[in-house]
């Protein structure tokens, strides 16, 4: 594909922005891996973890192919420090409780899936295709994301005091998921990508829907964190990235 420099590099970000977020959120998903609250909790979020590090693979593929670097899905994975990497910080806070595990999951999931919606009708057929065989993923997710926050909410006194606890604490990260930088705007123009800004309104409704059934009240904080994107992050990240990229690290070019 012959695109201008800045095209090509916005696309590349853009691309590197889902599979790191996708990544990072799997990884923080498999460490409630033997430790669910059930049995079957406990193999439905390794299953989820499972589907996003087959979708970071689509995204790290396409965005290691218009790179032309020659960096293969594990070098992006393995051999980037943290300032490098896009993913949202919603993604990389602790798992906390399983209701925090699970709010976070609907704002993602909600998100996700109104994106990944916009994206099966990209300009660019490799978008488009990545985005619908991983729609289908996320339609689940989504669904199962909702279920739980309603049965977190309107359950007991003390899981409805820890959904909305961790509904006010994470609200502060929501901000980034519709902030749209001078690569998104490009990525709009061209046709690749809608503004983020665009899924604001329905993301807001469908989660007061949510809310609604499970007896939680939406936040109304307007203050945001950002720099996820830019590579300004929490402190988790550094430590996920320790663990996650140590192998790689110790033995350089290992292979399985």
């Amino acid at each position: 594909m012959d695109l201008p420099i800045d095209a090509r590099a916005a696309q590349v970000e853009f691309l590197l922005h889902l599979g790191d977020t996708t990544l990072i959120l799997a990884q923080r998903l498999v460490e409630w891996c033997g430790h669910g609250p059930a049995l079957e909790e406990d193999m439905a979020v390794s299953n989820v973890a499972l589907d996003l590090i087959g979708q970071t693979r689509l995204w790290y593929g396409y965005a290691g192919e218009l790179e032309g670097r020659g960096r293969s899905e594990d070098d992006l994975a393995f051999l980037r420090d943290a300032p490098l990497w896009r993913n949202l910080l919603l993604v990389e806070l602790p798992n906390g409780n399983y209701a925090d595990t699970m709010v976070r999951q609907l704002l993602f999931d909600t998100w996700h899936y109104l994106f990944l919606e916009k994206l099966c009708a990209s300009s660019d057929a490799r978008i488009a295709a990545i985005a619908a065989k991983s729609l289908k993923e996320v339609t689940y997710h989504a669904r199962r994301s909702a279920d739980l926050v309603v049965r977190l909410g309107d359950g007991t006194a003390l899981s409805h005091e820890r959904t909305q606890d961790a509904l006010e604490r994470l609200w502060p990260y929501t901000g980034e998921l519709f902030r749209d930088d001078a690569g998104d705007r490009l990525c709009a123009a061209a046709g690749w990508a809608p503004l983020r800004e665009t899924l604001k309104a329905p993301w807001q409704e469908h989660l007061a829907r949510v809310l609604d059934e499970a007896t939680l009240a939406m936040p109304t904080g307007e203050w945001m964190q950002e720099g996820g994107r830019r590579g300004r992050h929490t402190e988790h990240l550094g430590y996920i990235l320790a663990q996650m990229q140590f192998l790689q690290r110790a033995y350089p070019g290992a292979q399985w």
